[in-house]
C-alpha cells in the first residue's frame, strides 16, 4: 500500500503540471511577440490542409484579457515574393471568415460529406497571399475575453496582429497590402485602415513599427451608411433588374414601412442610444426581411428560393458541411485549435454595436450601396486631398 504524503503529492502535482504545460506549448511551432504590444502575442503553427502546395500559418492572436482570435494564412500560388498580401474579414457582425475561405475566395471548399476538401482553382490566392481572421471573439474558432462592442477596439487588435506578424515575416511586410471583406466589414475595414494610416505616418520610431503598404480597401455589399442604404429595400424587392419578387400589395406596404424605418434610423443617428439601435434592427427584421422571407426568397440571392419557415438550413446546406468539417478533431489538431467551431454567433451585444457588390443580395443590396457611393463620392476627393497635403 502506497501512502502519499503532502510533500509527495505536491511533487507529483508539480511534475504533472509541467508535463501539461510542455504538451500545451509543444503544439505551437512559434510564439511571436512585439515590445510595443505587450498584451498581444501570436501562437503559430504550419498546417497542411486545404492546399498542401502552399506555405500556411494558423493559430491565435492572444490578448491578456483571455481573448483568442483565430487566423489562417495562405501564401500565393503564383509569385509569393511579389504578389500582394490581403486580409479578409467576413461580416455579421458575428460571422466566421472561414465562410469566405470555404465558399468564396479561399483555396478549397468542403465536400458534400463534410469530411474533406475540394481544390478551388479560382481562389484569390492564385495571385495574392491571404490572411483569414475570425473577429470578434466567439465566432469561428475564436474564443475568450470580453465582447468587443466597438470597431475601434477591434481595429487595434487587428493592427497589433499585423505588426507582430509582419515583424516575423519581413518578406511579406515589404509587399503591397489590401483590406477586403463583405457586409459588416464595411465598418471593420475603414477603422483598421484608419489605424494603419495613422501609425504609418505618426508612429514613434522607438516602437519599431513596420510601415504597412496599404494600397486599397475592397468592401463587398458593405454596410456603410444605413440612413442611405435602407431606403432601397423596396426597390430591390419590387423593381430590381430581376423583376419584382413580391406582389403589388406587399410592395406598397413595404414602401410605407420603409419610410418609418428611415425615421427610426434618423432617431438613432441623433441619440446614439442602444435601445434606438435595437428598434431599428427589430423593425427592419419585421418589416423589411419578414415579408421577403415569407415569400420564400433567399435573403442572400434574390434569384433563389428558400423555406425560412420550416427549415432555413436547407437554404445554405454548405454551412452545415463547413461546421461538420471544422469540428473534426484531426482538422482542429492540425490547425492548433482547442475550441469548438461556431459558424455564426447571433449575439445581440456584438450585433447592436457594431466597393463592389453582388446584384442579387437583398440583405445588403447593391442599390443602397450604389446610392451611398454616389452621396459619398463628392466628399472623398476633398478629404483625401486635405489628408495628402497634411501628410506631404
Amino acid at each position: 500500500m502506497i501512502i502519499l504524503t503532502h510533500s509527495k503529492f505536491e511533487t507529483i502535482f508539480l511534475v504533472l503540471n509541467l508535463l501539461l504545460c510542455h504538451f500545451a506549448s509543444a503544439q505551437w511551432d512559434k510564439i511571436l511577440t512585439h515590445d510595443a504590444f505587450p498584451e498581444h502575442k501570436i501562437k503559430l503553427k504550419e498546417p497542411h490542409l486545404c492546399d498542401k502546395t502552399v506555405q500556411q500559418y494558423s493559430g491565435y492572436l492572444e490578448v491578456n484579457n483571455g481573448k483568442h482570435l483565430f487566423f489562417w494564412f495562405f501564401e500565393s500560388r503564383n509569385k509569393p515574393k511579389e504578389d500582394p498580401v490581403l486580409l479578409w474579414l467576413n461580416g455579421g457582425p458575428g460571422v466566421t471568415s472561414l465562410l469566405g475561405l470555404y465558399l468564396e475566395l479561399g483555396p478549397c471548399s468542403i465536400n458534400s460529406e463534410g469530411n474533406g476538401t475540394i481544390f478551388n482553382p479560382y481562389s484569390w490566392i492564385n495571385n495574392s497571399s491571404i490572411i483569414f481572421l475570425d473577429q470578434p471573439s466567439y465566432i469561428g474558432y475564436s474564443y475568450g475575453g470580453d465582447d468587443v462592442s466597438d470597431t475601434l477596439t477591434a481595429a487595434l487588435d487587428v493592427y497589433a496582429f499585423l505588426q507582430i506578424f509582419f515583424r516575423e515575416f519581413h518578406n511579406y511586410a515589404k509587399l503591397d497590402f489590401h483590406l477586403a471583406g463583405e457586409s459588416f466589414a464595411g465598418q471593420w475595414l475603414p477603422a483598421i485602415a484608419f489605424d494603419i494610416n495613422k501609425y504609418n505616418y505618426n508612429h514613434d520610431a522607438i516602437r519599431n513599427f513596420i510601415h504597412i503598404n496599404l494600397e486599397s480597401i475592397l468592401i463587398g455589399n458593405g454596410l456603410m451608411n444605413p440612413l442611405v442604404q435602407f431606403k432601397y429595400y423596396p426597390d430591390m424587392a419590387c423593381d430590381s433588374s430581376y423583376g419584382p419578387v413580391l406582389n403589388h400589395s406587399t410592395c406598397n406596404q413595404l414602401r410605407k414601412d420603409c419610410k418609418q424605418l428611415i425615421k427610426l434610423v434618423k432617431k438613432y443617428y441623433n441619440s446614439k442610444n442602444a435601445i434606438d439601435c435595437m428598434n431599428v434592427i427589430n423593425f427592419r427584421q419585421d418589416k423589411m426581411y419578414q415579408p421577403y422571407e415569407m415569400a420564400g426568397k433567399n435573403l442572400r440571392d434574390i434569384r433563389k428560393s428558400c423555406d425560412y419557415i420550416n427549415s432555413s438550413t436547407t437554404c445554405y446546406p454548405e454551412f452545415i458541411n463547413i461546421v461538420k468539417y471544422s469540428n473534426r478533431q484531426d482538422v482542429k489538431t492540425e490547425l492548433g485549435i482547442n475550441s469548438s467551431f461556431v459558424f455564426y454567433r447571433k449575439n445581440m451585444t456584438v450585433y447592436y454595436n457594431f466597393i463592389y457588390s453582388g446584384d442579387a443580395d437583398y440583405g445588403s443590396n447593391w442599390l443602397g450601396v450604389d446610392a451611398w457611393t454616389k452621396c459619398f463620392v463628392g466628399v472623398v476627393p476633398k478629404v483625401l486631398m486635405k489628408q495628402i497635403l497634411l501628410l506631404g
